[in-house]
């Protein structure tokens, strides 16, 4: 799995020009499925997206995770994380087909509510419009096939 996670003051997903889901502080996680991922890889991303430490303490230094500062998760499927880019038209061939990312995508999701935070999203497929208010800005990556 790849995901692109924001820190955010705030994050929306619009669908058809209704507001699906929108967040205040917290994650907007871009996640990408790869044909090898398994129900394993989702809760290993899950684990480590839900703990990672990016928001400021007392000192100002990134000490604190989502739980710590009562924040949420707007996640997005993003199947173009796995672009293949080695000529002008990308190609996805290296993305999971739908009938598997979409069910570790839903994994994921589950995974991260499990965990008691509030996880908004939008609809697996369909043309999103994605706003978000960067906060920092903090943008980490994350590849599961390289960490």
């Amino acid at each position: 799995m790849r995901a692109v996670v924001t820190r955010v003051s705030s994050a929306s997903v619009t669908i058809g020009g209704k507001v699906e889901g929108a967040i205040e502080k917290g994650f907007l996680v871009l996640l990408g499925v790869g044909p090898e991922d398994t129900q394993a890889t989702g809760d290993k991303l899950a684990e480590k997206i839900c703990n990672l430490r990016v928001f400021e303490d007392e000192q100002g230094k990134m000490n604190l995770n989502l739980e710590q500062v009562g924040g949420s998760l707007l996640v997005i499927s993003q199947f173009t994380l796995y672009a293949d880019t080695s000529s002008r038209r990308p190609g996805f061939s290296r993305a999971a087909r739908p009938e598997l990312a979409v069910q570790l995508y839903e994994w994921f999701l589950e995974r991260c509510r499990e965990r008691g935070f509030r996880v908004e999203h939008g609809q697996f497929g369909a043309d999103m419009q994605v706003a978000s208010v960067n906060d920092g800005p903090v943008t980490i990556l994350f590849d599961t096939d390289k960490t």
